[in-house]
């Protein structure tokens, strides 16, 4: 073992960190001028090695710190590092770092980087060899100066701390003084022998008098723990006798209180269900109410709807027969129209033929004169030429003069061609319209009832919407009554749930509840009372079981409680445990396996995601039938037993039980806030419900009512239309009339121009045929011929024309008659009539009383309607009458039988007072025999232990009377007054002291071995310091 490394900081003059290394296993030599640090070198190796810095204060602390320029230090270290290779340390490791940290306030050591006490360096320094008896493993400076100049004796003395062996004279000086100790302690023991030697003497004597008196009082003894025995069983028989009575009775009453609940809760039922039955009575006399409201106004609507029917009956006849007369009328001129139109549909083809062979037969005239004209100018025309190149050039200046004309007349032909297209399209599409507009006027009737029945269907509409609305009305109505009821019975069952548990609790549950909505924690489950179903059997004793953990909270993790936790008490809203199911680590119980011990948790039911919570609150707890059995349970196998009246049995040993309330119960507590707060939710989800569709179905009416009002106006536009369709029809016919005559003159402007321009281009080609020819002064031959035939031609032509155009001219006549008669007559008769029956119409519409149109179709329709309403709303009032009597009749037989368990339950609460009573006077009784018991049982204790052979003489007094044994014991007593002298504890004190002296002797012969022991470890110890000495001075 020796020193690797030294580390030195904030000491002394060393104030940054110093770290000086290598060192030699064996010698190692420190050179330095004067002030650089070898001296607080080695005050820092003694500084942690040795003694010298011990019980330091604040100053002397201070001065061991670095003082200098810059900032001050506050703390000093100085860390060895050994080479412990062999061992020398037992710390099993190869090297021991030892450091220690000073500072004004701290003085710490450490032991390999851990904090370690001063108390253990020094025992591991011990173990080492550095020794406290031995400082002289560091010399200090002018030690060596001193040993020179010191006296033998000093030497001496200095060799003998050298040697180690003041170690030695501690330990010889300890052991004299223990010897010593020993001797007192032996001559103390002598003396009380003898004091026990003379008193075992004086004893001696008493004893042949005590013997006299140990007899008669055997037999006191005897007699008298007959006596209290015989007591002792009298009473133990009372006490029988009043346990089989209070067990009969505690069953009986049981029976009675079990019968109690049993009718309380029969009686809650009932009580329930009456005010369920007085609740539906409320909402059907609501609906009744509301029944015969509407039923009133169906009546006042029918009565109006039935004047409205008479009134349109009444004029029915007239308008009949006025009607009679129009349709003949109109038969009439549909008949005569249809004539013409047939005649003028004959007619017109024949008049277009004519027509177009007229047109032919005068362009071939008009083209036989043009050629006889054009010969006859031929003719005339050679006799003013005196050459072929005169008449040639005048002819091409005819054909020149012509061209211009030509050009005009097809420029013409091109417009007139556009125009009539132009016509004929417009034509085409006034005859659309005008086809349209009578398809209209002629399909007005079918349109009205079109309109008629969408308006009605639209009132159909509306109707139901309001009667559904109506429907939501009383549903919400009574939403809101059920709502009322169950907030109350909420708030009561709250305020009944609120006393099992303390204001904090009470307020935590309420605002965990209100954080987990408004935070939306899904990992909120809810109290463990909440999370579970058991059977009333058991209610009891889990309640027991349970306690206050009933009202835990359930949640998946430690974060979410930590979260709920920060709120309740930023918001200072109560206390509340949570139990994280990530943290729960549930023990496995040693559950018994036997029919008398249940597991408890086998007999709840709940989500297997919390079994874990289960496990820890009930999964100790076994039900046992009697509080013994849940005892032996406890101690044999360290879990909870409880019985199903609620007493337990802790696994630690403690008994609890007793009377409990058992009216009021935790879990019937929770289990009816549960129930309400599940009724409030789903009202109020419903009645949330009502009111959006209360608001749909409100759009909807409005749209139904914009619908009908639209309906409505479209049916007044389409009534007003009919006059403005009759004028554009006539607008219409007059247009179209106008168009076909500029049609007819267009057509012949375009016939005209046709043979204006034949007319051109023959005299054109006849010019250019002429130019082409001999220039003669007379016609050809062909020519002269061509004119002949052209004369008679002329004559044939104007004659067929004269007959055609006779011909066309009666057709056009006939046409134009039967266009007149048509367009200026019966057509206009036939759109008066037709306006006429359409005035009427309306009129007889709007005939009606108030404000409500309507033909007589449509007032039937509605009273029907109003009709089956009634009928609806009566059907409905007598099933509510009936409901009435039915729930009427019910109220009253649970009334009849909520008295009569009530009666009952008054009996039963009599016959319990009066048992409570009897219980409690033996109760008092037992009290009085159970302290009799008590007194009787100190006496036979005070008796002491009954002496050997005392068992026949009991049998022998067991057999006597009890006046003889205490005539008996009268006369032991006399006789044991005569020895009221005597030492009665002789027999006890001999034994005592004989014991006494026994134990004594036997400490004597320890403490002579322990002398002998003391005198040889002296001898041993001064022989090993002369031994130490001797080889420290060799050395």
């Amino acid at each position: 073992m020796y020193i690797k490394q030294i580390i030195i900081q904030g000491f002394k003059s060393y104030k940054d960190q110093t770290v000086i290394e290598p060192f030699s296993p064996k010698h190692n030599v420190i050179v330095g001028r004067n002030g650089s640090g070898k001296s607080n070198f080695f005050a820092a190796i003694r500084f942690v090695l040795s003694d010298a810095y011990t019980q330091m204060g604040r100053e002397e602390r201070g001065a061991l710190l670095h003082e200098g320029a810059g900032a001050a230090v506050m703390s000093a270290f100085v860390e060895i590092i050994f080479d412990n290779s062999d061992d020398r340390f037992p710390t099993g490791k190869d090297q021991l770092i030892l450091r220690r940290t000073i500072g004004m306030k701290k003085d710490e050591y450490s032991l390999d980087r851990k904090n370690a006490t001063k108390t253990d360096v020094m025992n591991l320094l011990e173990s080492a060899g550095f020794s406290r008896s031995n400082p002289y493993y560091i010399v200090p400076q002018g030690r060596v100066t001193a040993l020179t100049n010191m006296k033998d004796n000093e030497r001496l003395t200095l060799l003998k701390e050298v040697a180690g062996t003041q170690v030695y004279e501690a330990r010889r000086t300890e052991s004299l003084k223990i010897m010593i100790e020993t001797n007192n302690k032996r001559e103390k023991i002598d003396e009380l022998l003898n004091y026990i030697q003379e008193r075992l003497a004086e004893l001696e004597e008493e004893k042949e008098e005590l013997k006299d008196y140990q007899e008669k009082d055997k037999e006191r003894r005897c007699l008298q723990y007959t006596i209290d025995h015989r007591e002792q069983l009298a009473i133990a028989n009372e006490l029988d006798n009043l346990e089989e009575q209070r067990q009969t009775g505690a069953e009986d009453t049981g029976d009675s209180e079990e019968r109690f609940r049993q009718g309380d809760k029969e009686l809650a039922e009932i009580q329930a269900e009456i005010s369920e039955l007085k609740q539906q009575v409320d909402f059907l006399n609501v609906d009744k109410k509301q029944l015969e409201a509407e039923r009133k106004d169906y009546a006042r609507s029918k009565a109006k709807v039935e004047l409205d029917v008479k009134h349109l009956t009444d004029g029915q006849s007239a308008a009949q027969q006025a009607r009679s007369r129009y349709q003949s009328e109109l038969e009439s001129l549909e008949t005569s129209i249809e004539q013409h139109e047939q005649e003028l549909v004959q007619i017109t083809p024949q008049y277009n033929t004519s027509l177009q062979e007229e047109a032919t037969l005068k362009g071939e005239l008009e083209s036989a004169e043009a050629t006889r004209q054009r010969l006859y100018a031929k003719q005339g025309r050679n006799a003013r030429f005196r050459n072929k190149r005169e008449r040639d050039e005048w002819l091409r200046a005819e054909i020149n003069n012509s061209y211009p004309q030509l050009a005009k007349v097809k420029a013409v032909r091109v417009q007139t061609a556009e125009d009539i297209a132009e016509l004929e399209k417009d034509i085409a599409d006034t005859e659309n319209a005008i086809a349209s507009l009578r398809e209209q006027l002629e399909g007005r009737g079918s349109n009205n009832e079109s309109m008629q029945a969408q308006i009605q269907e639209a009132k159909s509409e509306r109707d139901r919407l309001m009667d559904e609305r109506k429907e939501l009305w009383r549903e919400d109505a009574k939403l809101d009554s059920v709502l009322s009821n169950a907030s109350r019975e909420l708030r009561q069952a709250e305020q009944e749930l609120s006393h099992a548990m303390d204001q904090n609790t009470s307020r935590g549950l309420a605002a965990v509840r209100r954080i987990k909505k408004q935070y939306n924690l899904d990992g909120v489950y809810g109290t463990l009372a909440e999370l579970f179903e058991v059977n009333d059997r058991f209610k009891r004793a889990v309640e027991v079981t349970a306690g206050q953990s009933l009202f835990h909270y359930v949640v998946d993790n430690d974060d979410t409680a930590t979260k709920i936790i920060e709120i309740l008490q930023r918001e200072k809203s109560g206390r509340i445990t949570f139990i994280p199911l990530n943290r729960l680590r549930p023990k496995t119980a040693n559950v018994p396996k036997a029919n008398d011990a249940i597991p408890m948790i086998e007999k709840l039911q709940f989500d297997p995601m919390y079994e874990k919570a289960f496990q820890q609150v009930f999964g100790q707890t076994i039900m046992c039938p009697n509080l013994q059995i849940a005892g032996q349970y406890a101690r044999s196998h360290g879990v909870n037993g409880v019985t199903m009246e609620g007493d337990r049995s802790d696994k630690k040993g403690a008994f609890t039980g007793g009377s409990m309330d058992t009216k009021h119960s935790r879990l019937e507590a929770v289990r009816s806030v549960s129930k309400w707060r599940d009724e409030c939710d789903a009202h109020k989800a419903r009645s949330a419900e009502i009111k959006r569709t209360l608001e749909k179905k409100d759009q909807e009416i409005t749209r139904a009512v914009g619908n009908l009002q639209k309906l409505e106006q479209k049916r007044v536009q389409q009534e007003h239309s009919y006059g403005p369709l009759l004028q554009e029809l006539r607008s219409k016919g007059n247009d179209l009339q106008n168009k076909k005559d500029t049609l007819d003159s267009k057509h012949r402007a375009s016939t005209k121009i046709e043979s204006n321009m034949k007319a051109l281009t023959d005299q054109q080609n006849a010019h250019e045929a002429e130019i082409a020819s001999e220039f003669k002064k007379a016609l050809t031959q062909a020519e002269e011929t061509q004119l002949e035939n052209l004369s008679s031609t002329v004559q044939d032509l104007r004659q067929q024309h004269a007959n055609l155009s006779s011909t066309r001219s009666d057709l056009e006549s006939r046409k134009k008659i039967l266009e007149i008669e048509l367009r200026e007559d019966l057509r206009p008769r036939l759109d008066q009539l037709q306006a006429q029956e359409f005035d009427d119409r309306t009129s007889s519409s709007s005939t009606g009383r108030g404000s409500a149109p309507g033909t007589l179709k449509d007032s039937q329709a509605e009273l029907k309607r109003i009709n089956h309403r009634i009928a609806t709303a009566e059907s409905k009032l007598t099933d509510l009458d009936s409901s009435l009597d039915t729930t009427a009749a019910q109220i009253q037989s649970l009334e009849r039988r909520h008295a009569e368990t009530k009666a009952t339950l008054d009996e039963i609460a009599l016959a319990i007072e009066k048992s409570q009573k009897r219980t409690e006077k033996s109760i008092r009784k037992r009290r009085i025999l159970t302290q009799q018991a008590g007194e009787v049982g100190q006496r036979i204790r005070d008796l002491g232990i009954l002496p050997h052979g005392v068992g026949g003489a009991l049998e022998k007094y067991e057999r006597s009377k009890s006046d003889v044994i205490v005539k008996r014991l009268h006369k032991v007593n006399e006789a044991l007054k005569k020895y009221g002298h005597v030492n009665k504890k002789a027999f006890e004190q001999y034994n005592n002291f004989t014991q006494q002296r026994e134990t004594l002797t036997a400490r004597r012969g320890e403490l002579e071995s322990s002398q002998a022991s003391i005198e040889e470890l002296i001898s041993v110890l001064d022989q090993r310091k002369d031994e130490a000495i001797e080889r420290t001075f060799k050395q």
